[in-house]
């Protein structure tokens, strides 16, 4: 009897954990927007999940890619510090905060495609192959372009595993560098109020279809350290927004924030 009760507590705490997918359903549906989202406890006892068959799957990684992009480069001595310059080579691009000298910081922050593609040419497809393999990120094709194999759909992961890698990236376990840590946290700071602060990136895998919007990040709080990965179907430039908009909506409908 004793066990049957604990067994029944047990399974009434677990899927209460899993806590309303009701509520991030009417967050995605309100949209109009096909995607998934996990919410998750930095030690995984609470977690929060939309769309569950989604959860799992594999996309293109975009520009999420940058924050082990960045360990990766900090690691290798490409770059040394957050304020280590890139230099621009006066090519105009579309995106007018790309136009000028970089640092690391900045090109994280705006997001600089070509300064990740100056730091990829030196870093190495070999090299590359080495971390990813060795941290278990995702899946990489066998033959891929150094200079775009986050963006073109080579290089994928699913929500869950987004969210596994930044646990270990808080935890510092993965082979990285006390200073390596320092300036990712430092670099991935998006928001600080004194309620919580968020770490995250954002991505969008445009050459790939059906396109993809990714955020993910960490959130600390007073009470927790909450981890996070929303990917979406990008159908127009419009739907961008939304990347940031659902999550920050789940984040407070569960309370978070």
């Amino acid at each position: 009897m004793k066990q049957t009760l604990i067994f029944i507590l047990t399974l009434f705490y677990s899927i209460a954990s899993i806590a309303e997918d009701a509520q991030l359903a009417a967050i995605f549906d309100r949209y109009e927007t096909e995607g998934t989202i996990l919410i998750s406890s930095i030690g995984g006892e609470k977690e929060f999940i939309y769309n569950e068959s989604r959860v799992g799957q594999r996309f293109a990684v975009a520009s999420t890619f940058k924050i082990l992009n960045s360990l990766i480069a900090l690691e290798e001595k490409i770059v040394l510090k957050k304020e280590s310059i890139i230099k621009w080579d006066g090519t105009e691009y579309g995106i007018r905060s790309w136009n000028g000298d970089q640092t690391l910081a900045s090109a994280y922050k705006v997001s600089c495609v070509w300064c990740y593609q100056r730091i990829a040419e030196r870093i190495g497809a070999e090299k590359y192959r080495f971390y990813i393999d060795a941290l278990g990120y995702g899946q990489i094709s066998e033959v891929f372009n150094e200079t775009t194999f986050w963006l073109d759909g080579s290089l994928k992961n699913s929500a869950n595993e987004q969210v596994d890698f930044l646990k270990e990236v808080y935890r510092r376990s993965l082979p990285f560098s006390l200073s390596s840590y320092e300036t990712l946290k430092d670099i991935m700071t998006e928001e600080e109020s004194s309620l919580y602060v968020i770490r995250a990136k954002t991505g969008w895998a445009k050459r790939v279809e059906p396109q993809v919007g990714w955020y993910v990040g960490y959130i600390e709080t007073k009470n927790d350290t909450w981890f996070f990965a929303t990917n979406i179907t990008i159908n127009s430039i419009a739907d961008l927004s939304l990347r940031k908009k659902i999550t920050l909506e789940a984040l407070r409908t569960k309370g978070i924030i």
